[in-house]
């Protein structure tokens, strides 16, 4: 079982989340700003009638390898140029509010994470997170609870890519959801001050989500990261 030192505790894969819960939301976003923010990492947008699809979520995570942590994730759909078969969520940023999550995001995965304030709280019949960096406002998204959805915890899988020091990273990474709620729209998008409040405005927020949902329980796994390599120039 492969192992990574990170902060002088061990950290071995797959890395497993027993107990998280999440809010998310689609959006139909620009091609053209979506295909800027991916073109260093060699991908392209994965487009739907001519948009790009873009996801904001939030985590609580209570129980799993890497402690727990508030976390929120602004990812592209996205998959390398001339491979229709490798669809994955482009991590693009991925603030945390937790020192050990943050450095084994970056060294085991490549994963875009900072360190933030994440205030994630109850609103009313919906949940809202408000990401502050040095007491900068850089996003508030709110979702509605929605109606229950069937389907139990069945097991979904998707792949993450990263782009961190010049290297494309690509992590195996599976959920188990269950109590899941949504409804089309179900969310409101507060931008802040922030470079990643304007890359968010030139992707075309704030808008309407295309869906939103809640996932009252949570559990996922991933795997090691390994390198892409790429046999395509990067711009």
């Amino acid at each position: 079982m492969e192992a990574h030192s990170v902060l002088g505790e061990q950290v071995r894969m797959p890395v497993e989340i027993r107990h998280a819960d999440a809010c998310s939301a689609l959006f139909l976003a620009d091609a053209g700003a979506a295909r800027t923010l991916l073109a260093d990492a060699g991908l392209e947008p994965v487009t739907m009638l001519g948009k790009a699809v873009l996801s904001l979520a939030f985590v609580r995570y209570v129980d799993g390898d890497l402690g727990p942590y508030h976390e929120f994730a602004f990812s592209l759909m996205a998959r390398q140029r001339g491979r229709k078969d490798s669809t994955g969520a482009y991590i693009h940023w991925l603030p945390v509010n937790q020192s050990f999550t943050c450095e084994a995001g970056q060294s085991i995965w490549g994963f875009p994470k900072l360190l933030a304030d994440i205030d994630i709280t109850p609103d009313g019949r919906g949940h809202r997170c408000e990401v502050r960096i040095d007491g900068e406002l850089v996003i508030a998204l709110r979702v509605a609870d929605g109606l229950p959805m069937p389907g139990g915890a069945g097991g979904a899988s998707i792949d993450a890519y990263t782009w961190r020091d010049g290297i494309l990273r690509r992590t195996p990474w599976v959920m188990n959801p269950g109590a899941v709620r949504g409804r089309p729209g179900g969310a409101r998008v507060q931008l802040g001050t922030h470079p990643v409040s304007d890359q968010l405005r030139a992707l075309g927020l704030p808008k309407a989500a295309l869906f939103s949902s809640r996932i009252g329980e949570l559990r996922m796994t991933f795997e090691d990261a390994a390198t892409v390599l790429q046999t395509r120039e990067v711009r």
